[in-house]
């Protein structure tokens, strides 16, 4: 069993990043496999932990007041107790969508969803600020995701 992934890999990754649900028939020509290589390769990725699962990514018709946030949090310190501390604590808040453990200025990185700013405002004073080892919090709210494709109004 190969353990790089080659450049056929690569495409595979990038249609299933633009549709999980894309046939398999769809790939494997996008790809230039044929369905059952294709599908081999899928499976391998799958079995290999690189793909790790499929999900839906909601828009804004999910929730039309909804709000992403991105918020950058610094910790006190950076032992392994106060870094699973936070997690254990991140992983309790279900408007938490992301959390990355950063690399730079900041400890780690979240993306949150909520019904409004005022919403975020409350998870923010009663959560975000109380996590153990939070020092720091800054946040920026999303106008937009520009990668995905924008639906147009229905007239």
């Amino acid at each position: 069993m190969p353990s790089a992934i080659d450049d056929i890999d690569r495409a595979i990754l990038r249609v299933l990043h633009t549709d999980g649900r894309k046939p398999n028939s769809e790939i494997a020509e996008a790809v230039g496999l044929s369905p059952s290589a294709c599908l081999r390769r899928i499976k391998l990725l799958e079995d290999r932990g690189v793909i790790r699962g499929y999900t839906v990514i909601t828009g804004p018709e999910d929730n039309d007041r909804g709000v992403d946030v991105v918020v950058q949090v610094t910790l006190d310190r950076q032992t392994e107790d106060y870094l699973s501390r936070f997690e254990h604590a991140v992983r309790q808040c279900p408007e938490v969508r992301e959390c990355f453990l950063m690399t730079g200025d900041v400890d780690y990185w979240l993306r949150l969803r909520t019904d409004s700013v005022a919403a975020y405002e409350a998870i923010h004073g009663e959560v975000l600020s109380r996590l153990p080892g939070v020092t720091r919090i800054s946040s920026s709210f999303a106008m937009r995701d520009a990668l995905r494709p924008r639906r147009r109004p229905r007239a």
